[in-house]
């Protein structure tokens, strides 16, 4: 029943989807009402799926199909509170799109994935999982609106009247959105990088800071550090903040594919 809940999210999440791709030609305030309300009945069900696998019996946390759901209903939830703030759906054009994407995946059959060791500390490494995709879902938000600041500003500059510039907000409120999810995201991110540290030692008892996984963890970490610095210290705004938003992003994707590479990180089918 979890995985047809999740099917039923994924309707719901399509028509998102078909806002985002619609959205970037012309806007209508009736259509992004659709979309939203679509939206936050697939929340619905995707929480009911969730909450179904977690009292079905023991749950593979680590498992491809269960952070992929996870991931995806944890940005969709950043997205409405954003939206809560703001009342603007325009970082749905990159979210939603991201959002389906993972949902289909897990949605489309669940592959037991497992972890290549046996973990111990799954108290621990429930709080990791939670903790880090709650930061990867704030810089998904973050990435979407510096895509959205770029886009923005280069019509603006080239004096182009058209719909994507009514459809998204000023460029101030773009900015802000990417600085204050970059704020609420930073502390999860490094709480969740500090539980995986403490389930890497007691998993293997060291940690190993060449692993790809464990590199690139730091990196996107460093990265995400320097964006909250720089906005914060040295008043970077605008482009150079979405740059280095941009930047950030693509480190996480990289961390993101390490898990099929690295040695004590790795995913490998059972």
């Amino acid at each position: 029943m979890s995985l047809l809940w999740l099917r039923f999210a994924l309707g719901c999440y399509f028509v998102s989807l078909i806002y985002a791709f619609v959205a970037l030609r012309r806007t209508s305030d009736l259509f992004s009402r659709v979309a939203l309300h679509a939206a936050s009945l697939g929340m619905v069900f995707h929480f009911v799926s969730l909450v179904e696998l977690f009292l079905s019996g023991p749950v593979v946390l680590a498992s491809i199909h269960n952070c992929e759901s996870l991931l995806a209903f944890l940005s969709m939830s950043f997205f409405m509170l954003i939206y809560a703030i703001y009342q603007t759906t325009s970082p749905g054009v990159v979210v939603f799109p991201v959002v389906f994407f993972l949902t289909f995946v897990a949605a489309v059959d669940e592959q037991p994935v497992l972890l290549t060791q046996y973990v111990s500390s799954k108290g621990w490494l429930a709080a990791h999982i939670f903790l880090i995709f709650i930061g990867y879902a704030a810089l998904l938000v973050s990435f979407g609106a510096s895509l959205l600041y770029l886009v923005q500003e280069r019509r603006l500059k080239a004096k182009k009247s058209t719909s994507l510039i009514s459809f998204l907000p000023a460029l101030e409120v773009i900015d802000q959105i990417g600085y204050r999810s970059l704020l609420l995201g930073f502390p999860f991110m490094t709480l969740g990088l500090l539980t995986g540290t403490i389930v890497a030692i007691s998993a293997y008892g060291h940690l190993d800071l060449l692993d790809p996984k464990i590199l690139l963890s730091v990196l996107m970490w460093a990265v995400y550090m320097l964006m909250v610095f720089t906005r914060w210290n040295s008043g970077w705004r605008g482009r150079r903040a979405a740059v280095l938003a941009t930047f950030a992003f693509v480190a996480a994707l990289a961390a993101w594919a390490a898990n099929y590479f690295s040695a004590i990180h790795r995913f490998a089918a059972s």
